[in-house]
């Protein structure tokens, strides 16, 4: 008797895991954009501002890898007078609907910034 009292616990035990497994796929919804397209969007509706030797910048470059070519950058090395025309106190620095960032800004808070 306790052998099928046993087995009938592993069953149901069984089923409740698999019942749960799949809600918990069906419910989860797959990332709507891909990096690639949220980095798009984020290089859209924000301006960088970055020099030449910054060690910030370049930590803020890798933070975006291959796709960090999809964003709009200012050199403030090459382009002083603009960087200059915009307030631009130092680098990095960004510029997202009128507003000023300053420092290396996580693609999550970029992400809210722009609200992409």
């Amino acid at each position: 008797m306790k052998k099928k009292i046993s087995k009938s616990n592993t069953i149901t035990l069984v089923i409740i895991l698999v019942i749960a497994i799949v809600s918990t796929l069906a419910l989860t919804k797959p990332e709507s954009v891909t990096k690639e397209e949220l980095i798009k969007c984020i290089g859209k509706n924000s301006v960088l501002y970055t020099q030449i030797g910054c060690t910030h910048c370049k930590t803020q470059e890798n933070l975006f890898g291959e796709n960090y070519k999809f964003l709009t950058v200012i050199d403030c090395f090459y382009d002083r007078e603009i960087c200059s025309q915009k307030g631009i106190p130092g680098t990095p620095s960004w510029i997202i609907n009128d507003k000023l960032y300053l420092g290396v800004q996580s693609i999550d808070k970029l992400k809210e910034l722009t609200k992409c």
